[in-house]
């Protein structure tokens, strides 16, 4: 049970000073270039997911074990139940047990958690309070981990900002675009704002461009905001694709849902279906300045990216996922006080 006094969780990038965000980076390319030692020897990680994963779960459970650490790895669709994370609950619907009770007994069992939460899915109002994984953090008597929520995706944002360094070194004035992308299947905000914030904060010229409906949060937005006027990056918003992407050192693509539309799905098909055009390709990328491209994947190939783009020597793709392994370790490290 680690210390209540020395207590820390991450649920999003910006729980870290820019300091220890660094140290995390600069581990992480150490541990890139050097591999690791068996720095987790005795320790547990629990692992909670309420979603379907790939990279996360891979890479983290894979991280664990070549720092010789044990992972529990659990799914709450077939290795446990629902859990109620409203308080004061009198709990006579679905769920058999509270989080406060499985943080609680769980903290006991191992070091650190990390968990991916439910979304509703049909309100934003409400799924954006984040309240499954705060909840964790509220009731757990060791570190918790966001490895995804409905507003944030700190492991994600690390992967990126690890190989945009490995790219350009310092980041400060460097242009990167995130362009929205057409998916019938988008994704929550989640990885978009977490990249915004953490993009600016590293002093780079952030510009979103996406079609008129998916704004974003619009106090992840009033955030951004106040990050820019604290440092040296900077951010626009742009709903024409070509002009924003002139210039970008790097284009980003991302399809997520329109908060307009949340909830209905027919609105937002039918919303979507008029973006189809919004999609990355060799005449898009050369609108950019030696532009190269990223994405957190999972990515629908000649929808969102052609396959020239994807597989070609622009993509930063597969770096940017093999980094999950590199910097989930250096997290990992930190947040168990053995980075030495």
């Amino acid at each position: 049970m680690a210390s209540t006094a020395a207590l820390r969780h991450l649920v999003r990038l910006a729980d870290l000073e820019q300091s220890e965000v660094d140290s995390i980076l600069e581990l992480s390319s150490k541990i890139r270039r050097e591999g690791t030692k068996e720095a987790l020897n005795g320790k547990t990680i629990g692992l909670l997911f309420f979603r379907r994963s790939l990279r996360t779960r891979v890479s983290f459970e894979a991280a664990i074990g070549q720092l010789h650490g044990h992972p529990i790895d659990l799914n709450s669709s077939s290795d446990f139940w629902d859990l109620e994370d409203r308080e004061g609950r009198v709990m006579d619907g679905i769920a058999p047990e509270h989080v406060c009770d499985a943080a609680t007994v769980l903290s006991r069992y191992v070091d650190l958690i990390a968990i991916r939460t439910r979304l509703s899915g049909n309100s934003w109002s409400t799924d954006r309070l984040d309240a499954g994984i705060r909840s964790w953090a509220n009731h757990a008597d060791v570190p918790i981990i966001n490895m995804e929520s409905a507003l944030w995706h700190p492991l994600q944002t690390l992967a990126d900002l690890m190989t945009l360094r490995e790219h350009f070194g310092s980041l400060k004035k460097r242009k990167l675009t995130i362009v929205w992308t057409h998916s019938p299947t988008a994704a929550s905000p989640s990885v978009v704002n977490s990249l915004l914030h953490a993009t600016i904060r590293s002093g780079m010229q952030v510009r979103l461009a996406h079609p008129t409906g998916y704004d974003l949060d619009p106090e992840v937005l009033q955030e951004a905001d106040s990050i820019c006027a604290q440092s040296e990056g900077s951010y626009e918003v742009s709903n024409k694709l070509p002009e924003a992407v002139d210039g970008a050192e790097v284009v980003y693509g991302r399809s997520w849902w329109s908060l307009d539309d949340y909830g209905n799905p027919t609105l937002a098909a039918n919303r979507r279906a008029r973006h189809t055009d919004w999609k990355v390709d060799p005449k898009l990328l050369a609108l950019g300045e030696d532009a190269h491209f990223m994405h957190a994947m999972p990515v629908r190939r000649n929808l969102e990216v052609t396959d020239s783009v994807l597989d070609g020597p622009e993509s930063l793709v597969y770096q940017q996922a093999e980094n999950r392994l590199h910097s989930q370790k250096a997290l990992l490290l930190h947040f168990l006080g053995r980075s030495s």
